[in-house]
């Protein structure tokens, strides 16, 4: 990591619920809070809490310095609204494959 950039991951300890218009796409109480220097904090929902059948990928792809390449998945009325880490890098093994979403409602 960089100078003063840090990253922590560890086991949520709030229930994580993301509604879209009148649908939600993911409930867990098994989400991962990754805080990162200057960003807010970001939950990393595991797969099966996700309703990925109402998802669709996009060719979207971004670039992390900290974190790796993410994969994204968008709705017919909102483009690019999840990633995840198919490939993270090591420091930050445990997001592989756990989908994060801009909007998060937080119990």
């Amino acid at each position: 990591m960089t100078t003063g950039h840090r990253i922590t991951i560890e086991p949520g300890d709030r229930h994580v619920r993301v509604v879209h218009g009148d649908r939600v796409l993911a409930r867990s109480d098994r989400a991962l809070v990754l805080k990162e220097t200057g960003c807010p904090d970001r939950y990393y929902i595991p797969p099966e809490d996700v309703r990925l059948d109402l998802l669709t990928p996009s060719a979207t792809r971004t670039h992390c310095p900290f974190k790796g390449t993410a994969s994204y998945w968008s709705l017919p009325d909102a483009a690019d609204l999840v990633w995840a880490y198919p490939d993270p890098k090591p420091e930050v093994a445990e997001i592989k494959d756990h989908l994060c979403f801009y909007d998060v409602d937080v119990r």
